[in-house]
């Protein structure tokens, strides 16, 4: 299984390798990320594995968003599922 990480705010120093370490922390391997600079605004979006989570994926997502409020980030984790879902027309 996957998921979609996307990370959206302010550019500052180490937003990727806060995502990165709880990412690591939970068992989620990076797949793919990529990620742009637009003025002051960095935008971010990861594939990662889910299937050696260590942890409930809510509990994960929630991780993330809880780090997303202590940066000024929006950071939203869906899974791949739900996020095809979103998109198949």
């Amino acid at each position: 299984m996957k998921a979609v990480i996307t990370v959206t705010g302010k550019d500052t120093v180490g937003i990727i390798a806060d995502v990165s370490a709880v990412c690591a922390k939970s068992g989620a391997n990076i797949i793919e990320i990529t990620q742009s600079v637009l003025s002051e605004y960095f935008a971010m979006i990861m594939l990662v594995d889910i299937d050696a989570l260590n942890c409930p994926f809510s509990t994960f997502a929630d991780t993330l968003a809880a780090l997303g409020r202590d940066r000024a980030l929006d950071i939203r984790a869906v899974h791949e599922e739900i996020f095809d879902a979103m998109h198949r027309i």
